[in-house]
């Protein structure tokens, strides 16, 4: 209502001259779930807080360092990591910003003290993990590493669970999931890890994740970072050590009082306990002792054969910033990673990308010249005509996220021509720069989207009385060239 006048004077009335817009929301800010050193910020904990971070350096200051995983060693010299001192979420972190990661969020469901619980990473009952990320809306990509040492069981339960997080209680958010097993070869029967993989992680909400197999060899962790006090069994350390000895004086390489002085040092092994102790000895055996090399490479390599999913959100977030989340994130070279740990040829990729069932598991592969790279882009639902593409789900996500928002604006408006026109015009320009950066197919606007609100297009009279307004939005998103066919015929000769 325009104000009365009712003193002479001048007044002035301004007019908004251009409407309300659309803010684009964020494509690439995944939610990290797993086990940290710590939780803390100040004196206040962050156990099942999700908490935003922008650099690995921020991570260490609230969630602390890697753990300690420790290793049984045999009379053979075969190393097999605890379970209970096994955990992802740390080198993962790393294999994230290593390909170009930035924000994210953090969900830390505990220490490194009682091992990994599906109940830490999925437990309504207790909000813990999982349901903590339901009233977060900033989060879009879903990630736990640690899914994969969980029992193979509880494994896909997890799975199951993020995929209902994603397609049904959120509709916001993408999950990116490991194939458990994934540093296994496949064996084409009923243990092979990617049929396995596709009869537990069901059949609903397939659009709203994908998969990707195999796992791949690193060099995240340091091999600073280990020492032989990573061995659990320091007995059957210095045994292994000393038997190597004992084989050198055998053979003649060294005499009596060599084996004596070496055995001695290596002897210390149990004793030393202080980290100058540790650091000092263990500079002194690595020159001695050229086997104890071999365990501590050993160990370093086992824990660089990493699930790829915190590599591939990092992925994500890097082709989304430097283009836009349109753009497959496949033909890609991972960053930090030497080899798959399977390598994968092209007729073991045909059954991954297209199989019967369409649950389809992106490869990741090693081509010479070029590194290691993502080579496949599609969702679980692989068999969907809409829903086949990562980059067709995420986008067509990011376009419903971002005009629902805008809309909200316009809740308990009047439902007339005035807020019809408004609405769509507001939607218009927004897909207009949308079409413009790339994101819409089509020669012109028209032929992108189209966008129809009104009485008797879109609602009926009951609609209006029942104080629903409709909206029916219409786009035609860029797919990706996963297959390019290029013709060869021979002409006759003109000149």
């Amino acid at each position: 209502m325009a104000t009365v006048l009712a003193t002479p004077g001048v007044y002035i009335e301004e007019k908004s001259a251009f409407g309300s817009s659309v803010v684009p929301v964020a494509t690439a800010i995944p939610a990290f779930i797993g086990y940290t050193q710590k939780a803390t910020r100040g004196t206040k904990s962050l156990i099942n807080v999700p908490t935003k971070i922008t650099s690995f350096a921020e991570f260490e200051q609230f969630f602390g360092g890697a753990p300690k995983t420790r290793f049984k060693l045999d009379e053979t010299g075969t190393l097999e990591a605890l379970p209970s001192t096994r955990y992802l979420l740390h080198s993962s972190m790393r294999f994230y910003f290593a390909n170009g990661g930035g924000d994210c969020y953090i969900v830390s469901v505990g220490d490194y003290t009682k091992g990994i619980k599906a109940k830490d990473l999925n437990d309504d009952a207790t909000e813990s993990g999982l349901p903590t990320l339901l009233k977060y809306l900033e989060p879009t990509l879903l990630v736990i590493p640690d899914a994969v040492l969980l029992s193979t069981t509880e494994c896909y339960q997890l799975q199951q669970a993020m995929l209902m997080h994603c397609g049904h209680a959120m509709r916001n958010r993408f999950a990116v999931i490991d194939v458990i097993g994934g540093d296994q070869k496949r064996t084409n029967d009923d243990e092979d890890v990617i049929n396995k993989f596709r009869f537990g992680i069901g059949t609903a909400h397939l659009q709203w994740g994908a998969a990707y197999y195999p796992y791949v060899k690193t060099t995240v962790v340091s091999s600073s970072e280990i020492d032989f006090t990573n061995v659990d069994n320091p007995d059957g350390l210095i045994e292994y050590l000393s038997a190597a000895v004992n084989s050198d004086l055998e053979s003649g390489r060294i005499n009596a009082a060599r084996a004596d002085a070496i055995k001695a040092e290596i002897g210390k092994i149990s004793s030393a306990k202080t980290a100058d102790e540790i650091t000092s000895l263990q500079s002194t055996l690595k020159t001695i002792s050229p086997r104890l090399n071999g365990i501590l490479s050993d160990m370093s390599e086992l824990l660089n054969v990493l699930p790829p999913s915190a590599g591939m959100a990092g992925i994500y977030a890097m082709v989304d910033n430097s283009v836009n989340v349109a753009k497959a994130p496949a033909n890609i070279s991972l960053g930090s990673v030497i080899a798959p740990a399977v390598q994968i040829t092209n007729d073991d990729q045909e059954e991954l990308n297209l199989p019967l069932n369409g649950k389809a598991v992106n490869a990741i592969r090693s081509f010479v010249g070029k590194g290691v790279l993502v080579w496949g882009a599609r969702t679980l639902d692989g068999n969907s005509a809409d829903w086949r593409y990562i980059s067709v789900r995420r986008t067509m996500t990011y376009l419903e996220q971002s005009i629902k928002f805008a809309a909200e604006a316009f809740v308990f408006e009047p439902n007339n021509g005035t807020t019809w026109s408004t609405m769509k015009a507001t939607v218009n320009n927004f897909l207009v720069n949308q079409w413009q950066s790339g994101l819409l197919a089509g020669q012109n606007p028209d032929d992108a989207f189209s966008v129809e609100v009104g009485l008797g297009t879109t609602m009926t009279p009951n609609d209006v009385l029942d104080g629903v307004l409709r909206m029916s939005i219409k786009v035609a998103i860029t797919r990706p060239a996963e297959f390019i066919v290029i013709t060869f015929e021979q002409q006759q000769q003109k000149s």
